[in-house]
C-alpha cells in the first residue's frame, strides 16, 4: 500500500553534479597556455651564530659560533615532458626555502633546498620589469639560476684571532634575490602549417603524425596549436606544427592568428595549405598571397624561409585542373603537391619535399 511519500532518490543530487564536472573537465582536455607571469625570490642565507665552549673540566672555552646555511636557488629548467606553462598559470609568487641559522659547538645551519621550475623547451625567459630577455630555454635538460640564494653569514668562531680570542659578533645572512618574471612559449616546429580555417591542416597533421587535434567542418575548429612527429626512415623525424587561425589582417590582431604568430618564429620550413572549396571572393592564389603577406607583417625574415604548397582534398573529380592552374600560377622553384588525407595520395611526395627543404635549411645532414 502506498504511503504518500515520493520515491527516495538512488543517487544525491550532489553526485550528479559532481560526475557531470568531472566528464566536463575530461572532455574539455588541458588548456594551452603560451604566457604568464610571476615573481621568484631565492632563499635568505642564514645568521652566524655567536657562542662560546662551556664545558666541565674545559677552563678556557673559546668561540664555536658556527656558519648559517646557504639560501636555496631558483632555477628554471626545460623539461622534455611540457608542452604548455599551464602548470605556471595560476603561480603569482614563487619562494625558495631559507637557510638555517648556525648552531654552536661549530655546527654549520642546513642550506635550503634548491626550487626547480620546469618549463617547456622553447620557453624565453623576461624581465618583467625591464623586458629585457633574460635567457632562451631551447635544449631539453638546459638548466638556468634564475633567483641565486643568499650566502649564510659567518660564525663568531671565524673571527677568533691571536688577538681577538673572545669575538662577540657574527654576520647575518644574505638576502635572497627577487624578481619578476615573464615567460613565453614559442614552440619548436621544423615544419609549420599554415592555411586559411579548414584547410585541412588538422586532418593532415593527424595523418602524417600520431598527433590527434579536433577536426570539425567548421572554421577556427583548432583553437591551439597541435605538435606531431613525423619519422621519415629509422634515424630521422621532423616536429611539425598546426599553426591555427591564420586569416587577413591576423597580424593586426583579426580572428586568432595574433594569439599563435609567435609560434612560428622558430619554423624553419612552411607548408601553405590551400584547398579547393572555396567562396567566389577567394582563390588558393590569393589566400598564399595574403598569408604570406601576413607573416611579412609580423617578421620580414619569415619571408626568406623555404616554402612550399600543398592543394588539399585532390580526391574531388575537379582537382586535376585546379592543380594544373595553381602549378602555373606559383614560381617554378617552388614545390605544388597534391594530396588528399584521406586516400593519403600525395603524401610520400610531401615527405620526400620536406626532406629536402629541411636539409637545405640545415637542419639535416646529407
Amino acid at each position: 500500500m502506498a504511503c504518500g511519500y515520493p520515491p527516495r532518490r538512488t543517487q544525491p543530487i550532489w553526485g550528479l553534479r559532481v560526475v557531470r564536472l568531472i566528464n566536463a573537465c575530461i572532455m574539455s582536455g588541458p588548456k594551452f597556455i603560451d604566457e604568464t607571469r610571476f615573481t621568484i625570490r631565492s632563499g635568505n642565507g642564514g645568521a652566524g651564530c655567536v657562542s662560546f665552549r662551556s664545558e666541565k673540566y674545559v677552563p678556557r672555552g673559546g668561540p664555536d659560533g658556527g656558519d648559517g646555511g646557504d639560501g636555496g636557488d631558483v632555477i628554471l629548467e626545460a623539461h622534455q615532458g611540457l608542452a604548455t606553462l599551464l602548470d605556471l598559470r595560476y603561480k603569482r609568487r614563487i619562494v625558495a626555502p631559507n637557510g638555517r641559522q648556525g648552531e654552536g659547538q661549530d655546527c654549520t645551519g642546513a642550506s635550503g633546498d634548491d626550487l626547480v621550475i620546469r618549463v617547456p623547451p622553447g620557453t624565453e625567459i623576461y624581465d618583467d620589469e625591464t623586458d629585457e630577455l633574460i635567457i632562451d630555454m631551447v635544449e631539453p635538460g638546459q638548466t638556468f639560476v634564475a633567483a641565486p640564494g643568499g650566502k649564510g653569514g659567518r660564525g663568531n668562531a671565524r673571527f677568533a684571532t691571536a688577538s681577538r680570542r673572545t669575538p662577540t659578533y657574527a654576520q647575518p645572512g644574505v638576502e635572497g634575490v627577487e624578481r619578476q618574471l615573464r615567460l613565453e612559449l614559442k614552440l619548436l616546429a621544423d615544419v609549420g602549417l599554415v592555411g586559411y580555417p579548414n584547410a585541412g591542416k588538422s586532418t593532415l597533421i593527424s595523418r602524417i603524425s600520431r598527433a590527434r587535434p579536433k577536426v570539425a567542418d567548421y572554421p577556427f575548429t583548432t583553437l591551439r596549436p597541435n605538435l606531431g612527429v613525423v619519422r621519415v626512415g629509422d634515424d630521422r623525424s621532423y616536429v611539425v606544427a598546426d599553426i591555427p587561425g591564420l586569416i587577413e589582417g591576423a597580424a593586426d590582431g583579426a580572428g586568432l592568428g595574433i594569439q599563435f604568430l609567435r609560434h612560428i618564429e622558430r619554423t624553419q620550413v612552411f607548408l601553405f595549405m590551400v584547398t579547393l572549396d572555396y567562396d567566389p571572393d577567394r582563390s588558393p592564389i590569393q589566400d598564399i598571397a595574403v598569408l604570406r603577406a601576413e607573416l611579412g607583417k609580423y617578421d620580414a625574415a619569415l619571408l626568406d624561409r623555404p616554402w612550399l604548397v600543398a592543394l588539399s582534398q585532390v580526391d574531388r573529380p575537379d582537382a586535376a585542373e585546379w592543380y594544373d592552374w595553381l602549378r602555373e600560377e606559383i614560381p617554378p622553384e617552388i614545390d605544388v603537391l597534391a594530396l588528399s588525407a584521406v586516400t593519403g595520395e600525395g603524401l610520400d611526395e610531401l615527405h620526400v619535399a620536406i626532406a629536402r627543404l629541411l636539409m637545405a635549411s640545415g637542419r639535416w645532414s646529407s
